[in-house]
């Protein structure tokens, strides 16, 4: 089985990577080698490769500057999602398309299932539901895999690291460290998003799936483990989203709950703070 990672340099790509090499031929393909918004691109590389899988983490995620640059946003997270689709039914490929948690609003304060009604409220996010609206209308053969405040050991491009690791900075550099405490979600490692989906791609159990480790928690909540954890000393303070002003609408609820995966019996994320012990033991 030949797979091609489209992203794969990323924070989540680069994990695609290396569990999908245990068993598959992988292609990675970087922006350098092909630009999703091109179909023209798409179909060329594509058809050179000739994959059994793509898997696609190609995403314009830097949510302030998607606010700024909308069509640029579109182009990659929606004309590209739609691109792939296309393709995908040329070349009769499986595509798997990463999604958030971002594309509901986090009114409903429960853990949201795949086929609750998705509400957008920032540009990245309605962007990012319209590639997944083109992949389950265009592709045959499709995973759509929403994801939740993920994190990994390559950098993301888009931030310059990851939550756990400007934790770690930030405790060294500053005399306190503030982080809000009202906005609530599900940290995955995208080790293990990597393994799960691994699995999900060998079965023809197409579309739409939730894929985050189990439980919720504040930003805050994930700081003091990471915390504790590592027995940082610096002071650590909860906050509002408040005291830091954004254009930005963000959920301030964005659980999701894998009832798809469960239902195929390939729920096999472990708990949040299973999952961030994993990640840390990683770093030592």
């Amino acid at each position: 089985m030949k797979t091609a990672i489209i992203g794969a340099n990323g924070q989540l790509g680069s994990d695609l990577a290396k569990h999908f090499q245990r068993k598959y031929e992988v292609v990675e393909l970087t922006h350098e080698q092909i630009e999703i918004a091109n179909i023209d691109s798409v179909s060329t590389v594509l058809k050179t490769i000739q994959p059994d899988v793509v898997l696609n983490t190609a995403a314009y995620h830097n949510v302030p500057k998607c606010e700024d640059e909308p069509m640029k946003s579109f182009q990659v997270n929606g004309l590209g999602a739609l691109n792939l689709a296309k393709v995908s039914n040329d070349l009769n490929f499986k595509l798997i398309h990463f999604s958030t948690d971002y594309v509901f609003d986090g009114a409903k304060e429960s853990p949201y299932l795949e086929y609750d009604p998705p509400n957008p409220l920032n540009v990245y996010a309605a962007t990012k539901l319209a590639g997944e609206h083109f992949v389950h209308n265009y592709a045959a053969r499709f995973f759509i895999v929403r994801v939740s405040g993920i994190y990994g050991r390559v950098p993301c491009r888009a931030k310059g690291g990851n939550f756990v690791t400007t934790m770690i900075k930030l405790a060294k550099e500053k005399p306190l460290v503030r982080v809000v405490d009202d906005e609530i979600l599900t940290p995955t490692p995208t080790d293990m998003i990597a393994q799960n989906t691994y699995e999900l791609t060998r079965t023809e159990d197409f579309g739409v799936y939730h894929m985050t480790c189990q439980g919720r928690c504040s930003w805050y909540q994930f700081a003091k483990v990471i915390f504790d954890t590592l027995k940082l000393t610096t002071p650590l303070e909860s906050c509002s989203v408040k005291d830091f002003p954004t254009p930005v609408k963000r959920p301030h609820y964005s659980v999701l709950e894998n009832h798809n995966l469960r239902k195929i019996n390939l729920d096999h994320m472990a708990d949040w703070k299973e999952g961030l012990k994993h990640f840390l033991n990683g770093l030592s």
